[in-house]
């Protein structure tokens, strides 16, 4: 997981309760042997700074153009091809236009349930200054919405983009079908043991 800001802490405890081993990346050279990515929520023009700064930015990008890549909250800013004023352009991954922070400030953070076709059942969204998705290109598929219709999760190929923060949850559905699905990588634990069994068993 990209680890130059940002959440990327909660990010491996889920990973690796989905099974796979979680490294981090703040140099270039970590990105050696990465099979998949995933760029945790943060702020996103801080994230864009550091990229530069650390020299990431050309390795980064040229890894989500070929690569399998989880983006959430300030990670979908990156991915996406508009995202507004920024210190530097998003990688542009994404087919879409994002409005940074439109479901309000820190204080307005909420849990709304979100219904995910790609996990057969509805998912506890966790939304902390996230983006909204003003347009999704006609080659995205949207993998998960509010009860209301508005999308709030995307993907295109090996890329995807939540506006929630999975990580915050001790579901660990959606990483494990990144893991699987997208990713194509085998995952340690059975995809299809609830959340309660998996934490009765210490995992």
């Amino acid at each position: 997981m990209l680890s130059l800001q940002g959440d990327f802490a909660r990010h491996r405890v889920a990973l690796e309760g989905a099974g796979a081993e979680a490294v981090r990346v703040s140099q270039p050279e970590h990105l050696g042997g990465v099979e998949a990515l995933v760029i945790p929520g943060g702020e996103s023009t801080t994230m864009l700074r550091l990229l530069e700064t650390t020299g990431l930015r050309g390795p980064v990008e040229a890894f989500v153009r070929q690569r399998p890549v989880l983006g959430t909250c300030a990670g979908l800013v990156l991915l996406a091809r508009e995202a507004g004023e920024l210190p530097a352009p998003p990688f542009g991954v994404l087919d879409v236009d994002v409005q940074r922070n439109a479901y309000g400030r820190q204080i307005d953070s909420f849990s709304r349930a979100v219904e995910a076709p790609v996990l057969g059942d509805s998912f506890d969204g966790v939304f902390i200054r996230a983006p909204r998705l003003r347009r999704v290109g006609a080659g995205v598929e949207v993998v998960a919405r509010t009860a209301g219709g508005e999308p709030v999760g995307v993907r295109a190929g090996c890329v995807v983009g939540l506006a929630f923060h999975p990580e915050l949850t001790p579901d660990r559905r959606f990483h494990r079908w990144f893991l699987a699905e997208v990713a194509g990588l085998a995952a340690a634990l059975p995809a299809a043991a609830p959340p309660a069994a998996r934490e009765a068993r210490g995992q």
